[in-house]
């Protein structure tokens, strides 16, 4: 599915992630010691998944520089859908393997809950502090017994960008600060203001992109979402993610949405012609919207507080225990996420740091974008992932959350099905993926 292979590379890279993405069929390279870099050298491989913003930043230079011993090399797999399963392949065969790989926020807990003793225990790595990080974000990464296998580069905290233009047009406020009062603490309150703008809407236009995405924003509020405390899948029990879809549907069936399937090309034409007042945005869509709303978009768009502290998204670094250099990359694993890299990344690639400690330095502090009217994007966007909960995370969170949405909320928002017909196709889909 277009939106599920485009939404993994998405929500891990920030801004200006759909150019210069690798080809595919590349493989992680195996590392090597003293290779192409002169004798004495060590060079170690990274493993990415599309342009992963590291290697763009220019960390790895800076890196090389501070440590003249060592050589960086970068092999990306343009889809996560692609790169994943590989990974998987080789960290159960032992072989194949970068000294660092890449893994996307919806496969931590896979990665964590069965291919630990594969990997190395970064929390014990020389450069890590536990404490530098959110508490939520570090725990994805833990095993039960405690060993930390992954370090947390990026999060996906979300706002409400919305284009004033349409607001005032409407007779709501623009000022965000006043935007954000609309809603605050409910996801009731953004319906409700949904309504409101519908019953001035400028013609041609609706209150949001589509009922997916506020399911999505709305589940990405909670604690427990897909599966419970003991591992076992309970979204289809799970009050939080019926009143996910309830409150989603709603949207649909009140006709408040523009009936686009998000990462499309009749979605990102949405940006472009004004077909929409708002849409759920975590910090790193910020430049996708600017990519596809163009200059014509400049100035009319803002950004407010969400309902409620939500995450779309991120991404880790794992160092596996059958690399050649897993001192050596351990290492490199803490520099690249340590706060000050972290904070570079984002002033260079929109990626929201996921380490706490980068929030009180001035490249995220003081952040501001342009584009969207100079809204305060470090100060939103830190107080968003300082409220997000600590969330359980399954195995399978990806599957159910794509089927939830690709099938079933989907045909509530575009073929008219009702929402207890959408859930039940939804439902039967993932029971098959799932073999139940």
């Amino acid at each position: 599915m277009r939106r599920a292979a485009i939404l993994a590379i998405v929500a891990a890279l920030g801004a200006g992630l759909l150019a210069g993405c690798a080809e595919d069929g590349g493989e992680p390279t195996g590392s090597s010691s003293g290779s192409g870099g002169g004798k004495g050298r060590t060079t170690i491989t990274v493993g990415v998944f599309g342009a992963f913003g590291l290697k763009e930043a220019g960390l790895y230079e800076e890196y090389m520089k501070l440590h003249p011993e060592v050589r960086i090399e970068q092999t990306s797999i343009e889809r996560n859908e692609n790169y994943y399963p590989q990974l998987l392949t080789h960290l159960s065969s032992g072989s194949g393997l970068a000294d660092i790989q890449a893994v996307e926020v919806n496969n931590i807990a896979e990665v964590t809950a069965t291919q630990a003793d594969q990997l190395v225990d970064l929390g014990k790595a020389e450069g890590v502090r536990k404490d530098a990080f959110l508490d939520w974000k570090w725990s994805q990464a833990t095993t039960k017994d405690g060993r930390t296998v992954g370090l947390g580069t990026d999060i996906g905290p979300q706002g409400i960008c919305y284009r004033k233009d349409l607001f005032e047009k409407a007779g709501l406020p623009t000022d965000r600060e006043a935007v954000g009062e609309l809603w605050a603490g409910d996801w009731k309150k953004y319906l409700e203001a949904g309504r409101k703008y519908k019953s001035a809407a400028p013609d041609g236009t609706s209150f949001v992109d589509s009922a997916s995405g506020v399911m999505t924003a709305i589940t990405g509020s909670n604690e427990k979402r897909f599966y419970g405390e003991d591992g076992e899948i309970v979204y289809k029990t799970n009050p939080a993610v019926k009143n996910a879809w309830d409150t989603a549907a709603e949207f649909a069936t009140e006709k408040l949405t523009a009936r686009l399937q998000q990462f499309t090309p009749s979605w990102d034409q949405g940006f472009s012609n004004g077909a929409f007042a708002t849409v759920s945005c975590p910090a790193w869509m910020l430049g996708y919207i600017q990519d596809k709303a163009g200059d014509a978009g400049k100035g009319k768009w803002d950004v407010a507080a969400a309902p409620r502290p939500s995450n779309w998204g991120g991404s880790f670094l794992i160092v596996p225990e059958a690399g050649r250099n897993k001192t050596e990359a351990a290492k490199l694993a803490a520099w690249l996420t340590a706060p000050e890299q972290q904070a570079k990344l984002f002033g260079k690639r929109g990626s929201f740091p996921s380490a706490k400690a980068a929030y009180s330095l001035p490249a995220v502090a003081d952040a501001e974008h342009p584009y969207f009217g100079d809204a305060p994007i470090g100060r939103i966007f830190s107080k968003a992932a300082e409220g997000v909960p600590v969330q359980i995370v399954g195995p399978k969170d990806l599957v159910i959350a794509q089927n939830l949405a690709d099938i079933g909320m989907l045909q509530v928002d575009q073929r008219g099905r009702t929402p207890e017909q959408g859930w039940d196709a939804a439902v039967k889909a993932i029971d098959n993926a799932l073999d139940q």
